[in-house]
């Protein structure tokens, strides 16, 4: 059986993005990454795609006149490589609709959501004093860590954690969150059994 073909985006130091290259290296993983896609250049997620002798892409935001010009572009450079879906591991950019009419993306948070969106998810749940926070893999959608929620990685927040030191617990979790629900994705068909699923609820 031929692996399925995901691209992956990154912002920064890619470790997500290692994650998932270290499963793809083994051929029963059934997922393999057919490229690397990149706002920024010089990061070392683009290097660790290298290395591996993945391909690359960069869009740069301010490669274009507007926000609507760099995400056709962005949707045109995903649509070279044909992925059955993409995985946002780090991008910090907000995706246009451009992107999600023509790819079904799946993104990683740092926290339980829908409890703390936004980009301060571990600093917001250190400040709202809760017990347990963790990480969740969604769909992305239109708003702000609002699309419909695929897995959840619970972590417990111990009482001399700080926002580094939380963060990092949850880094963990949310790779192995991140590494198996890609691998469970692509084996249950995502993202059509998605559609026949909402096919199926919204006739009933």
């Amino acid at each position: 059986m031929q692996p399925v073909s995901i691209v992956v985006l990154v912002s920064g130091s890619g470790t997500l993005l290692q994650a998932l290259l270290d499963a793809a290296a083994d051929p029963t993983y059934g997922v393999s990454i057919a490229a690397v896609g990149a706002d920024r250049d010089d990061i070392e997620g683009l290097r660790r795609a290298h290395r591996a002798g993945i391909p690359t892409f960069v869009e740069r935001v301010d490669a274009y006149p507007d926000r609507a010009d760099w995400d056709e572009a962005l949707a045109a450079a995903l649509a070279e490589f044909a992925p059955r879906f993409v995985v946002s591991a780090g991008f910090m950019k907000i995706l246009g609709p451009r992107v999600l009419e023509r790819h079904t993306v799946i993104n990683t948070h740092p926290a339980l959501l829908p409890s703390f969106p936004g980009v301060h998810g571990v600093r917001d749940a250190l400040a709202h004093g809760v017990k347990v926070t963790g990480t969740t893999c969604h769909l992305v959608d239109a708003g702000v860590d609002s699309g419909p929620i695929l897995a959840q990685r619970a972590v417990a927040v111990q009482p001399d954690d700080d926002e580094a030191s939380l963060h990092e617990r949850i880094k963990v979790a949310e790779r192995e969150m991140l590494v198996q629900t890609v691998a469970h994705l692509a084996a249950a068909g995502f993202p059509h059994q998605l559609a026949d699923g909402r096919r199926g609820s919204q006739g009933a």
